[in-house]
């Protein structure tokens, strides 16, 4: 019988010694260590011989690093962030990437009680006055307890569920803000759920727990800290740029803010951040995986998925889908990327729970609608959830969240060569949008919720639904132009119950003071904003 082949796995950054371990004893392996080698040596002359590489942020999986890549089916990166992954390049190139993103779910956790502890009793501080300065003073020290203190947690997904719980557990009142889960995750817990952001600036600790988007960034701002109860304390162990750190510093100068609690930034290594200057801040050097345990975990499940990945097996948290264009027709994967952008889309216009997926295809692109529908999946989901989602994983983590999803192939249009419609159903109602790509490839919808549009699918837009009445077009006009917001495209169409519908592509991003201001037009039926 001859020897069956073994796939090689090149370890490029050091991971626990478990995992190595785990490669070490697997039989069809053959496990190169480089972790200690020259970068030089490990691209030009290890990286050509893998099958998989194991990564962490040592190696830049660049363009020359691709280039040598020659027989690698796939790139683990030992983590949660592939910022130093080319992604794209690897796409190209047929390479799947995959990273670790539980692994360290109870280090971030910890680590979040760690600060909000040392917030409330400024026990960095108190440490400090002791041992260093030998002083002691404890009239100095007089901190506040937990016990009794309303608790904000916005995003109660992995890590944000489990901070809420161990909070509980010290006492304190939980109140969650997360427009995309049930409520009941929520008051199952005997916790209270609400959809109304302004309950969350009313707490005493404030904590966020959220994906890195363009809803998220900077969701706390100026307009927000000046909401909330003077001697609030705030907490962000996520991902830098949710609190804005402009806006941060003012509120903890001028003691709005009482304490904050940051373990990330926005730029790092953060060594001269003005935040660091003051004495009413507790910092580390995002630290949230930074434990033997989350290293193990880390180490043990890269191994396990680099083995997997080499066999053939699966893909776990690829973060990317190679497509084999030689496959399939060239009209499609515009169509599948435009049903993702369809997806995300519908997600912002609902901002609820979702509930289904329903996509339909009419033309040459309904054989490939199933395909479609995982496309449409990750543009709906992957925005509002702190589970990674990709084109591998979408129909596990919609079942789990116990999304439904179909798909059907219809009878040809009579007026549309090929042509999408996805309807999305969450807990506060549907949204269905229709879309083609016309001969000049251009991506347009060209129906929503039954109103006949013609609308390109890019940019900042705003979606205005009202009674068919005069006088609403210019009331929407002098407000943007109050607010300096400068319309790119305006598209309108009315139906036969009286309503309107505009479509506004505007220059600038828009404010929710914008929205509000539009919601309060009499004839205003519902008003949404969506950033492509």
């Amino acid at each position: 019988m001859p020897t069956r082949k073994k796939h090689t796995v090149v370890v490029c950054d050091h991971i626990h010694e478990a995992g190595l371990k785990m490669l070490q004893e697997d039989e069809s392996i053959n496990f190169i260590m480089a972790a200690d080698e020259p970068k030089d040596k490990l691209v030009n002359e290890i990286i050509p011989q893998a099958d998989v590489a194991i990564t962490r942020s040592s190696t830049d999986v660049d363009e020359k690093f691709i280039a040598n890549a020659k027989n690698m089916k796939a790139i683990v990166r030992a983590g949660v962030g592939v910022d130093n992954v080319d992604i794209p390049g690897c796409s190209k190139e047929g390479i799947i990437v995959m990273n670790v993103p539980t692994a360290n779910t109870i280090a971030a956790v910890e680590l979040t009680m760690t600060h909000m502890l040392s917030c409330m009793r400024m026990f960095p501080y108190s440490h400090d006055h002791l041992k260093n300065q030998r002083i002691w003073k404890r009239e100095k020290w007089y901190g506040h307890e937990m016990k009794g203190k309303k608790l904000g947690v916005i995003g109660f997904g992995n890590i944000g569920s489990r901070v809420a719980k161990r909070a509980k557990a010290f006492e304190m009142d939980i109140i969650a803000y997360d427009p995309y889960i049930s409520p009941s995750k929520v008051t199952d817990l005997d916790m209270t759920y609400t959809k109304d952001f302004e309950d969350i600036l009313a707490c005493d600790i404030i904590t966020i727990h959220t994906p890195k988007n363009q809803e998220t960034l900077n969701m706390i701002n100026t307009d927000e800290i000046a909401k909330m109860k003077d001697g609030v304390v705030l907490i962000n162990c996520a991902r830098g740029g949710l609190y804005n750190e402009e806006a941060l510093y003012a509120g903890l100068t001028n003691g709005k803010i009482r304490f904050a609690g940051i373990d990330v930034f926005m730029k790092e290594p953060a060594t001269d951040h003005p935040l660091l200057d003051l004495d009413n801040v507790t910092v580390s050097p995002h630290l949230g995986a930074n434990t033997f345990e989350s290293q193990y975990n880390i180490g043990t499940q890269a191994a396990e998925n680099a083995i997997a990945a080499a066999k053939g097996i699966s893909y776990a948290h690829a973060m990317n889908l190679p497509i084999d264009e030689s496959k399939i027709p060239t009209f499609v994967k515009p169509f599948l990327e435009m049903g993702q952008k369809i997806g995300f889309l519908e997600s912002q216009m609902s901002k609820s729970q979702i509930i289904a997926i329903k996509v339909s295809g009419q033309g040459e692109i309904a054989q490939y609608v199933d395909s479609l529908a995982t496309f449409v999946a990750v543009g709906a989901m992957s925005q509002n959830s702190d589970d990674t989602i990709n084109y591998v994983n979408a129909d596990f983590v919609a079942k789990e969240k116990g999304i439904k999803i179909e798909s059907e192939a219809l009878a040809d249009s009579s007026v549309y060569k090929n042509l999408i419609t996805v309807k999305l159903t969450t807990a506060e109602g549907a949204t269905t949008i229709s879309a083609t790509i016309f001969d000049d490839g251009v991506k347009r919808i060209v129906a929503i919720d039954g109103f006949d549009i013609e609308v390109p699918l890019k940019g900042d837009l705003i979606l205005f639904k009202n009674s068919d009445v005069p006088g609403v077009i210019g009331s929407i006009g002098s407000i943007l132009a109050g607010h300096n917001v400068n319309i790119a495209d305006f598209s309108l169409s009315r139906n036969t119950q009286s309503q309107a519908l505009a479509v506004i592509l505007v220059d600038n991003a828009v404010n929710d003071s914008v929205l509000k201001e539009l919601s309060q037009l009499d004839a205003c039926l519902g008003v949404n904003y969506a950033k492509l």
